[in-house]
């Protein structure tokens, strides 16, 4: 089993920061892909960025230019800087890991970042 903890969510005003950190624990061996999601109410998850163990990153429109992450493996640990933020970048955001050697998905319970003036 992995466990996954994030933290670093809260309330900040509109264009302010946040940094989100995932740390992961347990049977990590064999984790390739980590990523990070969010979620509002009566809407689906979706896709915020992700990164490979390689390194190779990936964003969704909406955030690009202004959010980024970043890994360090020999901590097991991904993180979210997120720059500029809007109102509309409020959401609970979840930390995902994939673990190819089993093809299975791991979530952590997921962190509220409130945009708000």
């Amino acid at each position: 089993q992995v466990q996954l903890v994030e933290s670093g969510g809260g309330l900040v005003q509109p264009g302010g920061s946040l940094r989100l950190s995932c740390a992961a624990s347990g049977s990590i061996g064999g984790i390739t892909t980590m990523a990070w999601y969010r979620q509002v109410p009566g809407n689906q998850r979706e896709l915020v960025a992700l990164i490979s163990n390689g390194g190779t990153t990936k964003y969704a429109d909406s955030v690009k230019g202004r959010f980024i992450i970043s890994r360090e493996n020999a901590k097991n640990t991904v993180y979210l800087q997120m720059d500029s933020l809007r109102p509309e970048d409020t959401a609970v955001y979840y930390c995902y890991a994939f673990r190819a050697i089993y093809n299975i998905n791991y979530w952590g319970q997921g962190t509220q970042v409130t945009v708000s003036s």
